[in-house]
């Protein structure tokens, strides 16, 4: 098959939202390993006046990682899937949390406007049809020095690690999302694994995105080699 893109792809997430929120919790580690990822921002104290961008929030997972970690900071959470941010409305948040229906090449048509102190992205760059073009707009904004968090599936390049991924989406995923009705959608996640890039060169395209300080980290548990987080700054003159 070939990868879902763009409305395609937003359509697949809305089928798949009203089941997504159960089939993460079976994934062992997935919501103590975006806390982490968010810590590894190295954010101050609880984000007392910080503002920050959740793009690709989905159901509000990566938006209740901020919430837990950063409990006082402002958060605006974005996702280009309706279904899915209707099931993140649903949720019971506190003040500070505003959700915005958008795709993160269409922010600026949805009014989201820098600066930001952060931008967090959990499980999107390998969804987007231009990475370099959604990073160039994550960039732009971030304040001088602001920080970005992503927590992705970008394979370490061992073979190894290629073979469990596949083992987990073809026995264990594929499966269980096929009996939902929902096998395009995972059938284009185990593909958008394999085919985007590894974690060396993922940090390498982050760079040449014009961030600083970045470093891909794994993440513990069967996860090792196949899920980073990737942390970068924006260079404090702005550039």
């Amino acid at each position: 098959m070939t990868l879902l893109r763009d409305e395609d792809l937003a359509v697949a997430f809305d089928h798949a939202s009203r089941s997504y929120d159960a089939l993460v919790a079976a994934n062992p580690g997935y919501h103590a390993h975006l806390r982490r990822s968010v810590r590894r921002l190295g954010l101050p104290g609880r984000g007392e006046g910080l503002r920050l961008l959740d793009l690709g929030c989905g159901t509000g997972a990566s938006t209740a990682a901020l919430r837990s970690v950063l409990p006082a900071a402002d958060i605006t959470a974005v996702d280009a899937s309706s279904g899915m941010l209707a099931r993140a409305a649903a949720k019971p948040w506190a003040d500070g949390v505003t959700l915005v229906h958008a795709p993160a090449e269409g922010l600026a048509d949805a009014g989201v406007k820098g600066p930001f102190d952060a931008v967090f992205a959990a499980y999107l760059f390998r969804n987007v049809a231009d990475p370099d073009a959604v990073l160039a707009t994550v960039h732009d904004l971030l304040r001088p020095g602001g920080r970005l968090g992503v927590h992705e599936y970008s394979l370490s390049g061992r073979r190894g690690d290629r073979a469990v991924w596949t083992l987990v989406c073809r026995g264990i995923v594929q499966p269980a999302a096929a009996a939902l009705g929902d096998g395009p959608l995972y059938r284009h996640l185990w593909r958008s694994v394999v085919e985007f890039d590894t974690a060396d060169r993922f940090a390498a395209r982050i760079g040449a995105a014009g961030f600083e300080r970045v470093r891909a980290l794994p993440l513990p548990g069967w996860q090792t080699g196949i899920t980073h987080t990737f942390v970068a700054a924006r260079g404090e003159t702005g550039r």
